[in-house]
Order: C-alpha cells, then sequence, then structure tokens
C-alpha cells in the first residue's frame, strides 16, 4: 500500500470526522449519521494502516480519533445498582462456576498436599526441631499457648480487618499473576499449604489436632475455598496464554483476564465474610461445635449460591465478562 497515496485519497474523511467530533452536541440528524459511517470508515482506515503500513505517526493521529469517534457513537453509561446486583446475581457466580474445573482439582490436590506436610512434620521429630527450638515449639502448641491466643491477640475489628486485606491481596495476586504461565500462583498456594501444614503438624505432634482443627475450621472453609477459587482462576489464565483455543491470543487473555478481575472484586467480598469470622467467632466463647456449624454454613452458603446462581448465568450464556456493550469494539479489518 503507498502510505502517501493513502493518506492523501482520506485526509479529507479524517479531517471531517474530527471536525464533526468538534461540535458533537449540536449535529443535525443527517450530520450524526455522517459521524457514525465517517466513525466505521476510519476505524477500517486504521486497522489497514496497523497491518499493511505500521506508520507509528499516522497511527498516534487515528488512534484517539477513532476512540474519540466511538465514544461519540457507543455513548457513555454510569455504574448503577443494576450493574451491582448484576454482577452479584449472575457475572460472580458465573464466573466461579466455569472455573470449576480448574478449582476443584486445585483444592483438592492442595488439600492432600497440607495434610502430607502434616503428617510428615507431626510424625518426625527432627523435622519439627529444624522449625525452631524445643522451648518456642512448646510455647507454640502449649494449651493458652501461641497457636491459640493468636486470633484474640488483637481487637477483633482490626483484626479482621487485617486477615482481610491480607487474604485479598493473596487472593488478587493469584488472579493477576496467573498470566506468568501460572507458576506464581504455584508459589503461592505451596506457601499457604506449607504454614497449614506446619501448624497441623506442631499441633498433632503435641496431642492436640482437635484443637488446631477447632481454631482453623470456622473461618478456614470459606477463606480457602476463596484462595483455591483463586489460585485455580490464575492457572486457568496461565494455560490460556498457553492454548487460547478457537479465539485469537490477544482475545482470550482479554476475555480470561477480565473476568479475572471481576472475579477479584467478588472473592474480596467473600474473604471479607472469612475475616468476620476469623475476628469475630474464631477466637469467640462458643463451643467448639457451634463455631464450627458457623463455617460449615458459611462454606455451604457460597458453594450453593455458586452451584444454582453460577449453572443458571452459565446456561443463559454469561461467562463472567463484562457485558457486551462495554467491551472494546472490534475493528474492522476490510475496506
Amino acid at each position: 500500500m503507498d502510505l502517501d497515496v493513502f493518506v492523501s485519497a482520506h485526509r479529507a474523511e479524517w479531517d471531517r470526522l474530527d471536525a464533526l467530533l468538534r461540535r458533537r452536541r449540536t449535529l443535525t440528524g443527517a450530520e450524526a449519521d455522517e459521524l457514525v459511517t465517517l466513525y466505521q470508515r476510519t476505524a477500517t482506515h486504521l486497522s489497514l494502516i496497523q497491518s499493511s503500513a505500521p506508520d507509528p505517526q499516522l497511527i498516534g493521529r487515528l488512534t484517539p480519533l477513532v476512540a474519540r469517534a466511538r465514544s461519540a457513537v457507543t455513548g457513555t453509561r454510569r455504574a448503577s445498582w443494576r450493574d451491582v446486583t448484576r454482577f452479584l446475581t449472575a457475572g460472580f457466580p458465573a464466573a466461579v462456576y466455569r472455573a470449576r474445573h480448574w478449582w476443584i482439582p486445585t483444592a483438592l490436590l492442595s488439600t492432600a498436599v497440607a495434610a502430607l506436610l502434616g503428617w510428615w512434620i507431626g510424625t518426625h521429630p527432627d523435622v519439627q526441631a529444624s522449625i525452631a527450638a524445643p522451648d518456642e515449639l512448646r510455647e507454640l502448641t502449649r494449651p493458652g499457648g501461641q497457636y491459640e491466643t493468636y486470633y484474640s491477640s488483637h481487637p477483633a475489628a482490626a483484626f479482621a480487618a487485617q486477615v482481610w486485606t491480607n487474604n485479598a491481596q493473596a487472593a488478587a495476586m493469584c488472579l493477576v499473576l496467573g498470566v506468568f504461565l501460572g507458576l506464581p500462583v504455584l508459589w503461592i498456594l505451596f506457601q499457604n499449604m506449607l504454614n497449614l501444614g506446619i501448624g497441623a503438624g506442631l499441633m498433632s505432634s503435641a496431642g492436640r489436632l482437635d484443637t488446631f482443627l477447632g481454631l482453623v475450621l470456622p473461618h478456614g472453609l470459606l477463606e480457602l475455598t476463596a484462595v483455591f477459587v483463586a489460585a485455580g482462576t490464575g492457572l486457568r489464565l496461565g494455560w490460556t496464554v498457553i492454548d487460547p483455543g478457537p479465539r485469537s491470543r490477544r482475545t482470550a487473555l482479554a476475555e480470561e483476564g477480565r473476568a479475572a478481575i471481576a472475579m477479584a472484586i467478588g472473592l474480596a467480598l467473600v474473604l471479607f465474610v472469612s475475616g468476620a469470622i476469623e475476628g469475630f467467632v474464631t477466637p469467640s466463647g462458643l463451643p467448639t461445635w457451634a463455631r464450627i456449624t458457623i463455617g460449615l454454613a458459611a462454606e455451604l452458603a457460597f458453594l450453593v449460591y455458586v452451584q444454582v446462581l453460577g449453572a443458571r448465568a452459565v446456561r443463559a450464556g454469561d461467562t463472567g465478562d463484562v457485558e457486551a456493550a462495554e467491551r472494546s469494539a472490534s475493528v474492522p479489518t476490510a475496506a
């Protein structure tokens, strides 16, 4: 393509589009139709230049022009309570439901790894000795020791906020770093399972595994589920880099990335609930069975929420991505 001839042939159209955009609030009906036509033609021109003769200066001129025209044609929309309702009843549960083939195996394998680590640490005194000195281990595991007082060492509200912040950051890292082929996600997941295995192993060696589970299960069920969902989704995003399927890699990453970012918001809400349980229920004076029942109820409520609303939304065609009107427009590739 002769770029100079192409520019000479279409410069008047681009200038006309720019002029219409400058006074778009006072356009007549015919001029509004002309603006739409010129937007479509200019978007096509930009696509042709990018693919056939990528001149940086010309692309730098047409890209913002096309963006302004698209904004004028499609308009802008403010978020509303309808968006929040749709996200909570369709978008978020659909995203979690679609990722179930990744996060459920992740949860099962991770739990098995944590249990194996706990057994290994609990049955090998030499491994325990490499973790801490005998006096420190006794202080950790004794009745009223650090494992028990950890959950009541700070005011409940402040502790819940701190836990929520830390867990939300871990979940977000799993989702965002998944694009690096999922490798950072595996490391984050292993660190979480190692910490869980160390606690279970040390308390088990002291004959107090029941106490440990009574402290962890009330909040840990929902908290770990959220982490597993984030990790599974991050791994899926990493696999999309390797195998985008029938979509182009760019399109696949855009769609799955938007769904992952939306999931980070939803999981922050889930982790807020688990943080509240950890801050107010776990250290409370309630019987162990009552605390575990609260944790089980929260976990079952989340799973039912995903299964019922998520499956329904997926059957309706929802993928957890933003609505079609909010996605970037597909640029034509032919004149």
